[in-house]
């Protein structure tokens, strides 16, 4: 019998390649598995599941995780405001752990002996698949044809041709990956340190002027709604990207540190997690205290370095989404967002837990919490320790 290998599919080359490959020179039963975390349309989905067949899957199948992966991970990027390097918010570095997770319960479900993925040998991708299979399934045989081979392009498509596999594989100017949390883009002008990306690079074209506010709602630290319609957050997601990405909002570059040690940039397009992360954030400012919020952004650094780095499976990472979890018991409120080209601005919000409250005072103006000679005497308190230090300097 034929060992049976479960590829992680994307139906780009690099996984096409992978298909006819395991088939005819490895003699394996390639079974294909496309994770959907987002970014597909339904035809797509279709001719992908199709060109899988027509390249010589004995079996394809996709699983839709979208659901899963906003409960286990989109949310607690949310809670934690994660940006990467105040940047990036961990769009395809996320949910890398969850295709790879769900390839590797797939393989064991159906009694696969080997598990594949078409990674390359340059970047962080490997080292995300590569990790959760050794976690996941350890006792599978790990195959990447690309990486072994270490083929290019232009080889796998010489390879294809030559079996009759004609897709018109087209060498793209940019290397697109979308997701439901965002795009990344990377392109000839990501590849050194100076440079940006032309208006062509991005999915999405900036077409939309003028203006128009928004509002967002948000409960226990989840969004629930949008102008006032009540929606699910992955409906919310959907619906933002739709009215603010024609306007180039949420387009960046992020300079990293790659798992494998090398700098690199990216470009990204990402609206609707800037505008929740941001409208979240701000929403925290008003209804948490100062050392929830210190505390706060402290572990939501660590949470998003492990995350991106393929630390996801770490217990560390449970402790750390108990703590967030409990500080979003007060983040509840609607935030009002005004959407421009290429930008966007936070109007203010409103919580029944805004700490912002006049019946204590209005900063820089007049208070009732407290008399000038209680600050007198505070400052006096404060600056005490300072004052014995200084006293001893005999510099």
């Amino acid at each position: 019998m034929k060992s049976k290998v479960v590829l992680a599919y994307s139906g780009g080359l690099d996984t096409s390649f992978c298909i006819p490959y395991l088939s005819r020179e490895k003699n394996m039963e390639v079974h294909t598995l496309l994770v959907n975390t987002g970014g597909f349309s339904p035809e797509e989905i279709r001719e992908l599941s199709q060109k899988a067949w027509d390249l010589g899957a004995v079996s394809h199948k996709t699983i839709d995780i979208r659901q899963e992966y906003y409960a286990r991970c989109i949310r607690y990027m949310i809670f934690g405001n994660i940006l990467k390097n105040n940047t990036y918010p961990l769009s395809v570095s996320s949910e890398r752990a969850f295709q790879a997770m769900t390839v590797a319960r797939y393989a064991r479900e159906i009694g696969a002996d080997a598990i594949a993925h078409g990674s390359t040998g340059a970047g962080n991708d490997q080292v995300r698949f590569d990790y959760f299979i050794h976690v996941m399934a350890p006792e599978m045989n790990l195959m990447t044809p690309v990486r072994e081979l270490k083929i290019s392009r232009n080889e796998e498509i010489e390879y294809l041709n030559k079996l009759g596999f004609d897709f018109r594989w087209e060498k793209s100017k940019y290397s697109i990956n979308q997701g439901i949390w965002g795009t990344s883009i990377g392109g000839a002008q990501t590849l050194s340190s100076l440079g940006e990306l032309p208006e062509e690079a991005f999915p999405v074209k900036c077409t939309r002027t003028g203006t128009e506010i928004l509002v967002i709602g948000f409960s226990k630290g989840e969004p629930v709604s949008l102008n006032g319609t009540a929606m699910e957050p992955l409906e919310i997601i959907d619906e933002l990207h739709k009215m603010a990405a024609p306007y180039g909002i949420g387009r960046d570059i992020h300079v990293g540190d790659t798992i494998v040690g090398l700098k690199g940039r990216v470009g990204f397009e990402a609206a609707a997690p800037l505008i929740l992360i941001k409208a979240h954030h701000l929403l925290e400012k008003h209804v948490l205290g100062k050392w929830q919020l210190y505390w706060k952004d402290q572990l939501s650094v660590w949470y998003g370095m492990m995350l991106h780095e393929a630390q996801y499976l770490d217990p560390v990472m449970r402790d750390i989404e108990i703590f967030m979890e409990n500080t979003q018991k007060r983040v509840s409120g609607k935030i009002s967002v005004r959407l421009l080209p290429r930008t966007f601005s936070l109007m203010g919000c409103t919580s029944p837990f805004d700490m912002m409250n006049a019946g204590f005072g209005e900063y820089g103006e007049s208070t009732s919490a407290f008399t000038g000679t209680d600050v007198e005497g505070f400052t006096r308190i404060l600056s005490l320790p300072v004052k014995i230090y200084q006293s001893l300097n005999h510099e």
